[in-house]
């Protein structure tokens, strides 16, 4: 591949190295030139652009993301489609990450063009997070080089997300004097939150004295007829021969393992009996928040085997006092409130495919839903809402009579989407960090989830495209940093951001907000199944 500044007049089949405007046309980095770009380009006074030519033994970087990906053995991952030389994989279950890190540091040691990075060893993932990513460095890269990790990839599993199975588990909880009832069934609580990811379920409960015959007695009794037993002691394990290692060695089983180098989480004990695994918990257990007793548990739910081996490894790491790991906290830090973000609302669309009816006027619990959306809008984190109005504009005003929104009423909507966009982004805030586009269609979206989008947003500071996916699909909303904004401006028919999206390569954060981010009402019998009544 040739890089650099070339003549206009040699430049058709070129890949563009800038997104480079031309008259009213923007084209965007990475297009390949054909002859009329050539022309127009000259036309407008072009004399040279900076771009890619192919060699002929070379690969596109989105075919060569795509080969590499394809090449790859793994199980319950899913491979996104390639844009701007980038696969994402995703999860298709929530689980734990494993990858063969051997493999991933040999296929990062063939050329410094072709790269992949994944989550860490035993990363907890929920359904549809990003696990790896291949990302092709330059326009282009050598049909060999891609041909040396396809071989590397053929060497086996390279990584794998371990899913979840719905365990049963029996609890023990020691009692001492002084010990409240309240804090045991909290205990309960917390520990039914952490099984609830995977459909586990807490069967049954015994509290006995803090010794070790009656704990010894429980365990064997829950180990009988549950997946797992976890045992939470009134006081915490001073030696190796306190009551809870004692008991699971009295009961008849084994110790594999007292201690961990996790801290919090350094008490922990782990045993098996009868072919059951007891885990004593350690007293950070008994909180929501991040702890070693979260790492041995969730890899064993996972179907993943743990040796004392293994709980020694993890001391570099799990000093976690400080340090909130999980991708998605059980209690998690407060949203970055100074980034602002506006809601563009887009109720402009003519309804087409209804055959005359507005959609947007439709009643949904006698509500027009128009308005539903809109209030669902005021209701989450957003700083202002802006309806972006255009056909039927005073009929659509009136069902938003008395809310507080900022209308942006767009002439030109019979052009299409990107006319609404951009009147939407023209009314945003200058101090806004970036703007949430909401379909005014899409019943099933609530403002729950708008604020799980803006979280998500204000977590990547800002840079980020935050999009609403389901089960691993992408659906909206979509939330654009503001990065994007003078791009849309040049967007043109019925087009919307999604090629801008792909075209800038920003990162992009897919989350996953339930099959409301694919409900959209654009026949009659969407919006009728959907609960929906047409008016005139």
């Amino acid at each position: 591949m040739k890089f650099g500044s070339i003549p206009i007049d040699a430049a058709e089949g070129a890949v563009l190295a800038h997104a480079t405007t031309a008259g009213e046309r923007r084209l965007r980095k990475a297009h390949r030139l054909s002859a009329d770009d050539v022309s127009l380009l000259k036309a407008a006074g072009v004399s040279e652009v900076v771009a890619a030519v192919l060699a002929a033994d070379d690969l596109g970087e989105d075919a060569a993301a795509e080969k590499i990906a394809e090449s790859m053995i793994h199980r319950n991952i899913e491979a996104k489609p390639a844009a701007t030389g980038r696969v994402n994989l995703h999860a298709q279950a929530a689980g734990i990450f494993t990858v063969d890190a051997a493999m991933i540091d040999a296929i990062n040691a063939v050329d410094p063009t072709i790269t992949i990075a994944t989550l860490a060893q035993h990363a907890p993932v929920e359904k549809g997070q990003m696990v790896a990513t291949v990302k092709i460095i330059p326009f282009a890269v050598g049909s060999a080089l891609v041909d040396a990790v396809t071989r590397i990839c053929a060497g086996g599993e390279i990584f794998a997300v371990n899913a979840y199975q719905p365990v049963r588990v029996g609890v023990i909880q020691t009692v001492l004097p002084g010990i409240k009832p309240s804090m045991l069934d909290k205990t309960l609580r917390v520990t039914e939150a952490r099984l609830a990811r995977s459909g586990g379920r807490l069967t049954a409960e015994r509290r006995t004295p803090h010794e070790i015959a009656p704990v010894a007695d429980a365990a064997a009794a829950l180990a009988r007829d549950n997946d797992m037993v976890v045992i939470f002691g009134a006081s915490a394990m001073s030696d190796f021969g306190d009551v809870v290692p004692a008991a699971i060695e009295k009961a008849g089983g084994t110790v594999i393992r007292a201690g961990m180098p996790v801290d919090p989480g350094n008490l922990l004990v782990l045993g098996t009996l009868g072919g059951k695994r007891v885990i004593g918990a350690p007293g950070c257990a008994r909180s929501p928040k991040e702890n070693g007793f979260d790492w041995v548990l969730d890899r064993l739910i996972a179907g993943l085997d743990v040796t004392a081996k293994d709980i020694a490894g993890m001391g570099v790491g799990g000093l976690l006092m400080e340090i909130p790991t999980r991708p998605q906290p059980r209690e998690p830090l407060p949203a970055r409130a100074e980034l602002k973000v506006d809601v563009v609302l887009l109720a402009a669309g003519r309804s087409s495919r209804m055959g005359g009816p507005n959609k947007l006027l439709a009643l949904f619990d006698g509500k027009p839903l128009v308005r539903r959306t809109a209030e669902r809008a005021l209701g989450a984190k957003a700083s202002d809402t802006i309806v972006v109005t255009g056909h039927q504009r005073e009929r659509v005003r009136a069902a938003l009579s008395g809310l507080d929104v900022t209308f942006a009423d767009n002439p030109d909507f019979a052009d299409g989407l990107s006319s609404s966009l951009k009147a939407g982004i023209a009314r945003v805030a200058g101090d806004a960090a970036g703007a949430m586009i909401v379909l005014g269609d899409m019943p099933g979206v609530s403002s729950n989830d708008l604020d799980r989008l803006i979280d998500a947003f204000r977590k990547s500071e800002g840079r980020s495209v935050v999009r609403a996916s389901h089960e691993g699909k992408r659906g909206n909303p979509v939330l654009l940093p503001r990065s994007l904004f003078a791009a849309i401006a040049h967007l043109e028919g019925d087009t919307g951001a999604r090629h801008l999206v792909e075209a800038e390569g920003l990162d992009v954060v897919d989350v996953e907000i339930g099959k409301g981010a694919s409900i959209d009402v654009d026949t009659r019998e969407a919006l009728e199944g959907a609960g929906g009544l047409l008016q005139d």
